[in-house]
């Protein structure tokens, strides 16, 4: 389920109110009473949980699934003790059945410091500064002016959090360096075809930032999906980088600026990443690996290699292309002189 400190749970919902909300047809009778109480993806769904099959890849996912019922789109079967529910677009139904079953915790007004958010002595708070209900702040931090503290939000021992950051959905570890403006907990970039147009998917997942990591000005981290985007102890991210939904970063990375790292990426430790370095989703990129300035990454990238060029391979091929590249032009170069 969604972290109660960040989401509400709404009340229950048969399926078969679900089903029209969402635009599905129930196959069967047999599960139209079965009262759901959330959305969850198939891995992580349970019995009184809803999930979504919306590619054929991911049919093993559904096979192993406690999901008690599932979005799917027509011809697909759904194994026993999961109900079916057929629709055109399984995720936008499923993005809808979430409006009704989960909603974002937010700050109720009337005070800028709600009166259960929580302080430990020495919290130094600036001027202008914005926290919502349950939140947790630790001993030794500073709030600089006018920054934003959500709901629930943790965050830990002498933290420096920066002029206007943002935070929420957020657990945040000790010694932790926000800076100027910088973004954590903003919904990732979810969006699927729907019956009216492209519609947002809703995000119910956590940012975590262990300890010791410093974060850039106007850097940006989305929450998951679902689960959790994470950044591990004592990683350093420079100014305007962008870590989007559902990435795991290690630990002792380095990002310069610029860099982006797509949905459901895993970091390995000790991997630094070049200026507006980008990588593409659902990738691995193993430990102790570097990323070239300006390199744009569509493969899994080994332990201890470096890659850099567009698209991005190993250092070494890459120069010896861009060396024979440069051998064919100046050569070209030379018969045009000489006609």
């Amino acid at each position: 389920m969604p972290d109660p400190r960040f989401y509400r749970a709404l009340s229950p919902q048969p399926l078969a109110d679900l089903a029209l909300l969402a635009g599905a047809v129930l196959t069967g009778s047999e599960g139209a009473g079965l009262v759901i109480d959330g959305v969850a993806p198939l891995d992580l769904a349970g019995p009184t949980q809803i999930g979504f099959l919306s590619d054929a890849k991911h049919r093993g996912q559904l096979e192993t699934s406690r999901a008690g019922a599932c979005f799917v789109s027509a011809g697909q079967a759904t194994p026993a003790g999961c109900v079916a529910l057929i629709a055109p677009r399984p995720q936008a139904a499923w993005a809808l059945a979430s409006t009704a079953l989960h909603a974002v915790i937010e700050h109720p007004g009337g005070t800028d410091i709600d009166p259960t958010a929580r302080f430990e002595e020495g919290v130094d708070i600036g001027q202008g500064v914005v926290v919502g209900p349950g939140a947790n702040i630790g001993r030794g931090t500073r709030l600089g002016a006018g920054c934003v503290i959500g709901p629930g939000v943790t965050i830990g021992r002498n933290c420096s959090i920066g002029l206007r950051a943002v935070v929420g959905f957020a657990l945040i570890g000790d010694r932790v360096r926000l800076q100027a403006g910088a973004v954590i907990g903003e919904p990732g970039f979810g969006a699927t075809a729907g019956d009216a147009g492209i519609m947002d998917i809703p995000q119910l997942g956590r940012v975590i930032i262990q300890d010791n990591v410093t974060v850039g000005a106007n850097s940006c981290i989305d929450r998951g999906a679902f689960g959790d985007t994470s950044v591990g102890e004592n990683t350093k991210i420079d100014n305007f980088v962008h870590i989007a939904h559902n990435v795991t970063l290690g630990r002792n990375c380095v990002l310069a600026a610029y860099t982006g790292i797509s949905g459901s990426t895993v970091v390995g430790d000790g991997v630094q990443f070049g200026g507006k370095a980008g990588v593409a989703d659902h990738l691995i990129i193993g430990n102790g690996a570097g990323i070239g300035a300006a390199a744009s990454v569509f493969k899994d990238v080994p332990p201890g290699e470096i890659w850099t060029g567009f698209p991005a391979r190993p250092i070494k091929r890459w120069m010896r292309e861009t060396a024979w590249l440069a051998r064919q032009a100046a050569r070209r170069d030379s018969k045009d002189r000489d006609s």
